[in-house]
């Protein structure tokens, strides 16, 4: 039972990270699509929709890391991987963002081919591709830092990051 508890925990930890980082992404995703669409009486999702999606993605990122095809690159330079994964994520992102524009058209049409149709001839394309930068652009970050992370140790970041830290005391 406790190397069950210790094993929760560690995932747990791990998750932490990406969690943490999603749910700022998000929310600044989430200002700047508001920003885009002030006056327009389009709803914009609420903080617990953001906590909720930044949940499932950073445990989401956690269970493709451990995919063969993820980590494709361990041995060339970070760049590789970077890249990768950027590219990975962000198809993945690019299929959230949609089908989340897309649930809202279902909502109100009669089938799902309505929906996708009425969303492809009233999308604001702009928008969404703007979006879509955005979330790219932070994807790669979250990479850079992840595959930093891996190649020069967790620690070894923290302290070139934020200076000496005090001993840990357990």
């Amino acid at each position: 039972m406790k190397a069950v508890l210790h094993t929760i925990k560690e995932e747990a930890l791990k998750a932490i990270p990406p969690t943490l980082f999603f749910f700022i992404i998000l929310h600044i995703v989430a200002f700047i699509r508001a920003l885009m669409i002030k006056g327009t009486g389009i709803s914009m999702p609420v903080s617990a929709s953001v906590l909720i999606a930044s949940l499932v993605l950073g445990k989401s990122v956690l269970v493709a890391d451990m995919l063969p095809f993820i980590n494709r690159f361990p041995e060339k330079p970070l760049i590789w991987n970077v890249t990768w994964k950027t590219l990975m994520y962000a198809l993945v992102a690019l299929v959230v963002h949609y089908l989340e524009r897309l649930y809202e058209y279902w909502k109100e049409a009669h089938s799902f081919l309505d929906a996708n149709t009425q969303l492809w001839t009233s999308m604001n394309w702009p928008q969404f591709w703007a979006v879509q930068i955005l979330l790219i652009t932070l994807i790669f970050m979250y990479c850079v830092i992840s595959e930093l992370s891996r190649a020069i140790g967790a620690e070894r970041l923290k302290k070139m990051f934020l200076g000496p830290l005090p001993p840990s005391t357990h």
